[in-house]
């Protein structure tokens, strides 16, 4: 079975940009926010099983998931956001073991952002990297990126595992408070300690 690294962070860490650089040295990257996206667009597989449960409440007009509707109504209703997650979680893990199975670099990184929210992913990786910084980064960086406001994000970070609990299960971290190319080089150094551990599993395997 291949090596696999679970990615997380809270909103506004830098999980794509760390997901990139590992993307550009070669590994495959499976990021389950893709697969989520894929899965709520028109025609996607998840539209009908939404629409059976909320009617056309989170539906566009062009058959997508209103993603700004969604995200209001998942961080104002835990219910609601339950029902949500039982309907995308199951196909999301699926896509993302069958992804698993195509991949050819010497270990996988799978990018989930609510890793430690569910535990789907348990059985699948065996390796976790925390991407990391202060919490008031994270509110400027997301309203620099999105139309959400303070406290909308504040919402988000709020519904998300403690920072301190990540840091508590990460196996590795990436301290993401300085620039690009900072971030750049703990991706490196952590790329060559991945591959040792790809071989010293695939060396235990045979």
């Amino acid at each position: 079975m291949a090596f696999v690294v679970g990615l997380t962070g809270g909103i506004g860490c830098g999980k794509s940009s760390a997901s990139q650089f590992f993307s550009d040295l070669g590994i495959d990257v499976i990021d389950t926010d893709v697969i989520a996206r894929t899965l709520t667009q028109p025609h996607g597989l998840a539209i009908q099983l939404i629409r059976n449960t909320f009617q056309d409440a989170l539906i566009t007009a062009d058959g997508a998931l209103d993603r700004e509707k969604m995200r209001n109504l998942i961080y104002s209703d835990s219910d609601s956001r339950l029902k949500l997650e039982n309907i995308l979680h199951p196909l999301i893990l699926k896509e993302t073991v069958q992804q698993i199975a195509q991949t050819q670099s010497s270990y996988i990184i799978v990018v989930v952002p609510l890793l430690f929210e569910t535990d789907d992913y348990n059985n699948i990786i065996q390796r976790i990297l925390v991407v990391d910084c202060e919490e008031r980064q994270q509110v400027l960086r997301t309203m620099a990126r999105s139309n959400l406001s303070e406290q909308q994000v504040i919402a988000i970070m709020t519904a998300q595992v403690l920072r301190k609990e990540r840091l508590q299960k990460a196996d590795d971290v990436i301290i993401n408070d300085k620039d690009i190319d900072s971030l750049k080089a703990q991706v490196i150094q952590l790329h060559h300690k991945y591959l040792i551990l790809s071989e010293n599993k695939l060396d235990t395997e045979i």
